[in-house]
């Protein structure tokens, strides 16, 4: 893990660009003339094989148990290749695949032989928990087009994994996606044994009434002193398309059609109390009883509809921790909610995040529409939003701005594949309500020259109509209008990596349906990285280093930012990975120039079977936001997962932070995050989750002139939640649970709760 400074800091003076930008440009073209010119392929063409898909009437028990006669007909593929850390050499231990599919669905086996089962690690799991474990599963391109595709994995004792996958520039995996089907595994005395059952209508595939072809490959990850992972195809690391190497299944020509219909309807059942004043007596919440309903329509293979009503979006468990201390740009969360998730990669854009569902709070309805026919990939969503909320960006921070009142909510995205591997797409989106107004348009892409170089390109344009409220609140013009550029350039090859990026971004440009944070700069980054690997006999399996030098401006030429930074990385015995090194970086603030110089590293590993353990650490000279000052910052992070047995887990973490000024101490922060789970079986949890900040600051120090604005000597906050739930599949659950929180300041002796909430939630899934 590598954690980049992103703060970036305002420019008081409007001076004319000079002479340095305009060299700062020239600096970015001749580069990427430079790379485009050096650009060959040195990448050998990979050898497929052709398998055809057995097909078989026949219906399996999902149980880990081969004892159906249809497994001795099944197609048959064998994980003959160590990819990593080996690079291609043959696996150390035999994995064996098999499937058929049934007209209804994909069916897998896998038999993962163990000359030592007694080693095989693994534990009863939630959903997408089970990489410490023993693992193996199936990745398919369904298209063809060695774009995209799916991911299914099952530790030995049947806990599930699913994951998009976008191969357009390197292996980007999404597991936020949840698919129904059917897993079981069993250790035996060889190893273990794992079956799927991967209905179709979980998949999106052309619509043919003919013989289809998939790209697929079988993955089995190995943990031990040595993290290893087998395959059924031999990587060239040269390469950067994975899809491309798979092996090739043909078939499926007997898939029934069928409605492919979802219908899931929930009711949530909650009381919040709370206390006005702390301390002082409780205020009993009234009873909230939500009913809602999600549709899901497979119109075709490759094209469904969603509509939701009345949707319940509260969020089960709580999200992970971040300290927000010395910090002036907002917090990014991550999307987890059902209706938003399915189909959300379809109005991904190449180089901006301009769709961040999270931004539509509180809809009643929604309804989205997403499908790829042939090369053309598009979808489509709208919604209202009774709680409008987006960011408002700058070059040295960024706000929220809060509207009281509903607006509405429109996506559109469209995207055309050409040629093997490059792509172009028009994204379309709009927010508005009686008083507000936010369009954005966007084309972005990528453009292959070679097995080896690449290209990723984004322009985009903005106009923002807002309210009196925002112009008071952010200082800014009723009407808003700005654009976007960005340009990112890769030559990788299987030892070395080269890169340059230029994004440049006008100070009235937004994208309030998305997560753009940062606007009023224009940046040049150039990097890159080399590796060596090792063999099996060598103490590292791998090292080597990476680095990158950027500058940034903003749009009057007032330059912000120059960082250079260089760091090695190591990875060897209990699967340890390790990086270290150093920042140097002059940054604009408030009038005044700084010199940060900063040491970091990062180093994780497993010294025993069920216990990971990682640690961050950054050190050196600080800039405090708060009173225009250079410190001294310290900042150590721990990060503690244990599997105490198949049934017990514990995650634990820790982030410490102080800021000294001179020989004074600014602030001392501490952030807490413990999650205790019991997993009774593969269905049912009991989990508890304990958060708990604590910054506390010398006031004194802070320069504010009115002593009312500044900050609380104590500032401590806290949460509890206690959760049991059941889930029969990624949509059908129960969930009862308890949460409470409170806080301490300077007017509080000791912690007090101010808030707790008990909630009830069911969903069921019905397939028609």
């Amino acid at each position: 893990m590598f954690v980049k400074n992103n703060n970036k800091s305002p420019d008081k003076n409007n001076n004319a660009k000079n002479d340095q930008l305009h060299s700062f440009n020239k600096t970015l073209v001749s580069c990427l003339a430079l790379f485009s010119f050096s650009a060959t392929s040195i990448a050998a063409e990979s050898i497929k094989q052709n398998y055809a898909l057995t097909y078989q009437e026949e219906k399996i028990t999902v149980d880990g148990i081969m004892d159906e006669d249809v497994w001795k007909e099944a197609t048959k593929m064998v994980l003959k290749y160590e990819n990593n850390p080996g690079d291609g050499v043959d696996a150390t231990v035999s994995t064996e695949m098999y499937f058929y599919e049934n007209g209804e669905s994909l069916n897998v086996a896998i038999i993962a032989y163990d000359p030592n089962p007694e080693l095989i690690r693994a534990s009863l799991r939630d959903r997408d928990a089970l990489w410490s474990d023993d693992n193996v599963g199936i990745v398919i391109d369904t298209f063809n087009d060695q774009r995209s595709g799916y991911e299914f994995f099952v530790n030995p004792l049947g806990a599930q994994a699913d994951m998009r996958m976008d191969d357009t520039n390197g292996w980007d995996e999404d597991s936020s996606w949840d698919a129904i089907w059917a897993s079981a595994g069993r250790i035996t005395d060889i190893g273990y044994i794992v079956e799927m059952s991967i209905p179709f209508t979980a998949l999106r595939f052309p619509q043919t009434d003919g013989t289809l072809t998939w790209n697929v490959a079988g993955l089995r990850n190995y943990p031990r002193d040595v993290r290893k992972q087998m395959a059924t195809y031999k990587s060239d690391r040269n390469i950067k398309c994975n899809l491309c190497q798979f092996d090739q299944l043909a078939g499926f020509a007997s898939i029934k059609t069928s409605n492919n219909f979802q219908l899931t309807p929930t009711l949530t059942i909650s009381r919040k109390d709370e206390k006005p004043n702390v301390p002082g007596e409780w205020q009993d919440g009234d009873t909230d009883v939500d009913p809602g309903l999600d549709i899901r329509w497979g119109i075709t293979q490759d094209m469904v509809l969603n509509v939701t009503v009345n949707p319940d979006f509260s969020q089960v468990e709580a999200d992970s921790g971040q300290l927000d201390v010395n910090n002036t740009y907002s917090l990014f969360y991550p999307e987890k909610r059902p209706f938003f998730l399915d189909g959300a990669s379809y109005f991904d854009t190449s180089n901006f995040n301009f769709v961040h569902t999270r931004n539509i709070a509180e809809p009643d309805v929604g309804i989205k529409l997403t499908g790829k026919t042939d090369q053309h990939s598009y979808g489509l969503m709208v919604a209202n939003d009774k709680n409008t909320s987006f960011l408002m960006p700058g070059n040295s921070g960024s706000g929220i701005a809060t509207l009281n009142e509903e607006s509405d909510v429109a996506i559109a995205r469209y995207k055309i594949d050409v040629g093997e591997r490059n792509d172009i797409g028009v994204l379309v989106t709009n927010r508005e309500s009686s008083h507000y107004n936010n369009t954005l348009v966007s084309v972005d892409g990528n453009y292959w020259f070679s097995q080896a170089d690449s290209i990723r390109y984004q322009i985009a344009r903005s106009e923002s109509d807002n309210p009196t409220q925002v112009q008071e609140d952010f200082g800014v013009a009723k009407e808003q209008q700005g654009n976007a550029y960005s340009l990112r350039y890769s030559h990788q090859t299987r030892d070395y990596r080269l890169k340059a990026d230029y994004t440049n971004v006008d100070e009235n440009f937004r994208a309030d349906l998305g997560f753009q944070s940062q606007a009023n700069y224009e940046k040049l980054v150039l990097g890159g990285n080399r590796t060596w690997y090792g063999t099996e006999d060598d103490l590292l399996t791998e090292w080597g280093y990476f680095g990158d030098w950027d500058k940034t401006y903003d749009q009057d030429g007032k330059m912000l930012e120059q960082e250079y930074e260089l760091f090695g990385e190591i990875q060897g015995p209990m699967q340890l990975y390790g990086n270290f090194g150093f920042t140097h970086r002059e940054k604009f603030h408030d009038g005044e120039y700084f010199y940060e110089n900063q040491i970091r590293s990062y180093f994780r590993f497993t010294p025993i079977s069920g216990l990971k353990l990682q640690f961050f650490t950054r050190m050196g000279k600080q800039i405090d936001y708060a009173n225009t000052q250079l410190g001294d910052v310290f900042n150590f992070e721990t990060t503690v997962t244990w599997d105490a047995n198949k049934h017990i887990n514990l995650d634990f973490s820790h982030n410490y932070s102080q800021l000294d000024i001179g020989s004074k101490r600014l602030f001392t922060a501490n952030q807490y995050d413990v999650r205790l789970g019991y997993q009774f079986n593969m269905r049912s949890i009991l989990k508890l989750v304990v958060q708990y900040t604590d910054i506390d600051r010398d006031a004194g120090m802070y320069s504010y002139e009115d002593i009312e604005d500044r900050p609380h000597d104590t500032n401590r906050r806290f949460s509890t939640q206690l959760i049991y739930s059941y889930k029969i599949n990624a949509q059908t659950l129960f969930f009862v649970g308890y949460s409470d929180g409170g806080f301490q300041d300077d007017n509080l002796n000791e912690l007090e709760r101010d808030q707790r909430t008990i909630f009830t939630k069911f969903s069921y899934a019905w397939l028609l």
